[in-house]
């Protein structure tokens, strides 16, 4: 039996929180986090063909990073055990939300995940040790096209919920929005 799946705009309306059913007893729970046929029916229509998993330990930041055209990359987020912040910058041009960001806590508690669309920097602050987020891919990583948004832009002004401690060399010293290369088009 198919279990519903909900997809949520949030305030920027081509990113989804993404509400999934749950079937509770004395096991615990199961959950069909994707199903293809499902999801098509409720009008998504991308295709993944990347999966990746990270532990992070608490204060970790992740992101923001994203892959240019030809090779843009969309991620579904789930967080599988664990919190996270996870965030979504809008980098295409003349979008009504360029530079603006969303994010939203996801645990590994709730059946809520992101959908974030290719044109969309990404990134995730761990709120709790060993934390676990599995997300799926629209695009084959592609490290040629990879590039990063710095988490502490003040023109974004990400508003984390918690300082960042471990951060990567590559994401400290990431570009601000104004010197980020994107080439990301909005099609309203």
């Amino acid at each position: 039996m198919p279990m519903p799946v909900k997809f949520n705009p949030t305030r920027i309306s081509a990113v989804m929180l993404v509400e999934t059913g749950r079937i509770h007893d004395e096991r615990g729970f199961f959950s069909e986090a994707y199903s293809e046929g499902v999801w098509r029916k409720a009008g998504f229509s991308s295709a993944f063909v990347q999966d990746n998993l990270s532990k992070s330990a608490k204060g970790t930041l992740r992101g923001m990073h994203y892959q240019i055209v030809p090779h843009a990359m969309g991620k579904f987020v789930q967080v599988v055990s664990g919190a996270v912040f996870d965030v979504a910058v809008d980098l295409r041009h003349s979008s009504p939300t360029f530079g603006q960001w969303v994010g939203h806590t996801l645990t590994g508690d709730r059946p809520v995940s992101m959908w974030i669309p290719p044109g969309f920097a990404h990134g995730f602050l761990a709120l709790e040790d060993d934390s676990f987020v599995y997300y799926k891919c629209t695009q084959m990583h592609t490290p040629d096209a990879e590039r990063s948004l710095h988490y502490a832009d003040p023109q974004v002004a990400i508003a984390w919920p918690i300082e960042p401690v471990i951060v990567s060399q590559k994401d400290r010293e990431a570009p601000t929005l104004d010197h980020a290369e994107h080439n990301f088009s909005y099609t309203p």
